[in-house]
């Protein structure tokens, strides 16, 4: 039966979260919001819409999402270019799947910022399908997005791990069932992802690569 290793990119494979700070954090003061950029910082991982309510509140004048929504992807995209990999990213995923593991990426990108992402990543080769923001009418910390990430390839929740670097993603992972590995390299605390859901916590892609066999992706062999 096969296996699946989920993982999120932006701040586990792609060292983009802070990058995402300044562009949300502008796109907001464009709009006359002054969000600290702490605060920016602990909500990505979500998706526009729910990052702007969380961030906003529930009275804000929700006529501004968009613009707002509009203006971060806007700045976002004069990086497209330039994104950085994390260490050892491209290689993670290619020596999970070459341990009989099927690699779903599971994140709020899409579109341009997901080509952009990938290319960064530079393991197109191995990855076997993509469950992103537009497959879904909720996103992480709902359970939606790894269960259809699940159900694009087939898998069960117990025969899956997700990898992920905000309390956004082991919430959605636990949720679903699937257990989860976080990563530090997002700039959240190994104790609140533990919090969160997470089962072991790595440093980066290559700590969790130099450690694969005592992580929850061990190698088992068999099918």
């Amino acid at each position: 039966m096969t296996r699946a290793a989920l993982f999120d990119v932006d701040g586990t494979l792609a060292d983009t979260n802070h990058l995402h700070v300044v562009t949300w954090w502008e796109a907001f003061r464009q709009s006359g919001h002054d969000v600290p950029m702490h605060a920016i910082h602990r909500a990505i991982g979500l998706s526009s819409e729910d990052l702007i309510a969380h961030l906003l509140g529930d009275h804000r004048d929700t006529g501004q999402d968009s613009a707002i929504s509009a203006a971060h992807k806007t700045l976002y995209a004069t990086y497209f270019d330039r994104l950085p990999a994390l260490r050892s990213a491209g290689k993670l995923l290619r020596t999970v799947a070459g341990q009989g593991w099927t690699v779903v990426l599971v994140t709020s990108a899409s579109g341009h910022e997901l080509e952009a992402l990938r290319r960064a990543i530079d393991a197109d080769e191995v990855i076997a399908r993509t469950a992103s923001s537009d497959d879904v009418e909720e996103g992480k910390p709902a359970p939606e997005p790894v269960r259809h990430a699940l159900d694009l390839v087939g898998v069960s929740p117990e025969r899956a791990v997700l990898v992920g670097d905000t309390v956004w993603d082991m919430k959605a992972g636990s949720r679903a069932g699937v257990a989860c590995v976080g990563l530090l390299c997002g700039g959240i605390p190994a104790d609140d992802l533990r919090a969160a859901g997470a089962e072991a916590v790595y440093a980066d892609p290559a700590e969790l690569l130099s450690r694969l066999p005592q992580s929850p992706l061990a190698y088992e062999g068999g099918p």
